[in-house]
């Protein structure tokens, strides 16, 4: 991160956060600063090191470290939420569309898939729903994302259990379509008018119409042409996670905390 970016954020948090102004303690001395707090927040995130770690650089104990975590969390989120964590507007979605268009797609507006983010300090008695098979304990994140990384869709919590399937009849990305509200899309394939946008995926998700799949064994230059473009543009959601991952090293690593809702 930046230092310009880094300062904004600080500013922002000691100006709207109680938590985060400088105050005197009881012997009139001042207590942590709000570079101290928010860069113990984003080292935890950042390099995913242990609550315990940042102790004798910032003068941090290991609970403070944890609830200077969860307080930078929930500032970012009600200061920038409704400009960097909202739903696509219409100006958004026609831009989705257009880039598609340009990348030989017309009509979809991103593509779709799920990672799995590992619990190591996963409940005992939750260990069975969210463990599959042999291997640990995991909580499933499904994210739509566009070619410039915009996760624009998220949906996260369910147990590590359950497939990109299972985790689609709980997700709540189709609810603007089932509802009305999704935004009226008209454009032309092959001479056929159509008016719903689609979604890129692999092969485990549906045979659906709003999610375009490859072609398994493409028979034809024509056949083989299509899934060399729909893979290569399917990896757009691809990349976001591995981004995600590599900027914030606390999703690549193993979750710590104990408390679902806070992760």
């Amino acid at each position: 991160m930046n230092k310009p970016l880094f300062m904004r954020i600080v500013d922002r948090l000691s100006n709207h956060v109680p938590y985060f102004q400088q105050k005197r303690d009881a012997t009139g001395r001042f207590g942590l600063s709000s570079l101290q707090k928010c860069t113990a927040a984003i080292r935890m995130m950042a390099y995913g090191c242990a609550a315990d770690a940042v102790d004798e650089y910032l003068r941090l104990g290991e609970t403070t470290a944890i609830l200077c975590l969860g307080k930078f969390v929930e500032g970012i989120i009600n200061l920038f939420g409704d400009e960097y964590l909202r739903r696509p507007t219409p100006e958004d979605l026609q831009r989705l569309l257009d880039i598609g268009e340009i990348r030989g797609f017309p009509g979809m507006i991103g593509s779709i898939d799920c990672m799995h983010w590992e619990w190591k300090n996963c409940p005992t008695a939750w260990k069975g729903q969210y463990t599959r098979g042999s291997g640990k304990p995991t909580i499933v994140l499904e994210a739509v994302a566009s070619q410039d990384l915009w996760i624009w869709h998220a949906f996260f919590g369910p147990p590590g259990t359950l497939n990109d399937i299972n985790v689609l009849d709980r997700s709540p990305v189709f609810d603007d379509i089932l509802e009305g509200r999704a935004p009226k899309v008209n454009y032309l394939v092959n001479g056929h008018e159509y008016h719903l946008a689609y979604y890129l995926t692999d092969g485990i998700y549906p045979k659906w119409a709003t999610f375009i799949q490859s072609i398994a064994i493409p028979q034809g230059p024509k056949a083989s042409l299509f899934a060399l473009y729909q893979e290569s543009v399917r990896k757009d959601v691809e990349r976001a996670f591995g981004v995600l991952q590599s900027r914030f090293a606390i999703v690549k690593n193993p979750a710590l905390i104990w408390d679902k809702v806070k992760i």
